[in-house]
């Protein structure tokens, strides 16, 4: 069975009782605030350590009544003993995963990006199917998406597209869907029958807020432009499609809503979260290589998922997980089951560090 560091649990709860103790004290707002903070992120792992520190005096209790004489006491105890042990190793293992190190970006929303990469037509549609995808598992699970910028496809789909979802988490599920992506199938435009291989590769920036980021005013460039209308009566004939332009990194970004207030709004929010993303690059040792590589070079090798219509399978290479359920990962609704298998994987890794370097 896997051990606990004792010390640090006994730290976790002298901490979470001073801040009960100071919150029922009545603090002022800005403290109040920065508490009831810490007091969340700690509650979810006290209940586990309180459980499990009962459960190990309950096991002690048992194994002196198993030294008794009483045969009957012992037959008792002995299942105790076992039911126990079994709830200790549960509650270890809940207690374990909890003390991990946080990835501080898990609660954020993110910008997420796909664009077509290898197959042409067949690559947008499927860059068309994935984002409906992720459409479908943000409204499963009570997000919003509100899109960004789309350029679609000449026979539908998108060339690329990016959305804004917000909602608590999202980025600790969804950044595991960063990489590329491949699907198996045949085209409808296809005569012969033959299965053809597209890709496309999907980006999971984290949104970051306004405090965090500061962008000097005169490294940015923002043009306005016409933008496209139905036509007819119809027309937009104000300017208010907006392009940024980000001159140190280069970056573009166009938004091409009604309302220009709101366009300018929607870039700026774009690029923090791709600076963001660039300034994660540069901390993170383990996240060090440049975005292009994040999520590779749109053709269909490096990939991380893929989908095989024919067989109707999805196939996660980094963790060599096939589903025989692609209408129901397509469709959001098992997407959950790749994605908390991914989180499992991350977490044994983790353990596995921290177990090394006890």
């Amino acid at each position: 069975m896997a051990s606990l560091p004792v010390e640090k649990l006994e730290a976790l709860e002298t901490r979470f009782q001073m801040i009960e103790d100071k919150l029922a004290a009545g603090p002022d707002p800005e403290e109040f605030v920065r508490l009831s903070k810490e007091y969340a992120e700690l509650q979810p792992m006290i209940g586990p350590i309180h459980a499990w520190r009962k459960a190990v005096s309950d096991l002690d209790g048992a194994r002196d009544i198993l030294k008794s004489g009483d045969a009957e006491l012992r037959e008792m105890a002995e299942i105790e003993i076992a039911e126990l042990e079994e709830r200790i190793e549960t509650l270890t293992a809940e207690i374990r995963v909890a003390l991990l190190p946080k990835d501080a970006d898990d609660e954020r929303s993110v910008i997420l990006e796909i664009r077509a990469g290898t197959g042409g037509d067949e690559a947008a549609l499927f860059a068309g199917d994935l984002f409906r995808m992720y459409a479908r598992y943000a409204e499963i699970r009570g997000w919003k998406v509100v899109m960004v910028s789309e350029s679609e496809g000449e026979v539908g789909g998108y060339k690329e597209v990016i959305a804004n979802i917000t909602g608590h988490g999202v980025y600790a599920r969804l950044k595991y869907e960063s990489g590329v992506h491949r699907v198996q199938r045949v085209p409808e435009t296809e005569t012969q029958g033959r299965i053809h291989t597209s890709a496309a590769t999907v980006a999971v920036l984290p949104e970051v807020e306004d405090i965090e980021l500061d962008i000097r005013p005169e490294d940015i460039r923002i043009d306005t432009m016409r933008a496209s209308g139905a036509g007819g009566q119809h027309v937009n004939k104000t300017d208010s499609a907006v392009r940024l332009t980000h001159m140190p990194s280069g970056i573009v970004i166009v938004s091409a809503e009604k309302s220009q207030h709101q366009n300018r709004a929607i870039v700026m929010k774009t690029l923090k979260a791709k600076l963001y993303e660039l300034e994660r690059h540069k901390r993170d040792s383990a996240r060090s290589e440049s975005r292009r590589e994040q999520v590779g070079s749109g053709d269909r090798s490096g990939r991380i998922r893929t989908y095989n219509f024919p067989q109707g399978r999805v196939t996660d290479h980094r963790i060599n997980l096939t589903l025989y359920k692609l209408d129901k990962v397509i469709a959001g609704e098992a997407l959950d089951e790749l994605i908390e298998a991914l989180i499992t994987d991350r977490q044994a890794t983790l353990l596995a560090e921290m177990d090394a370097g006890a």
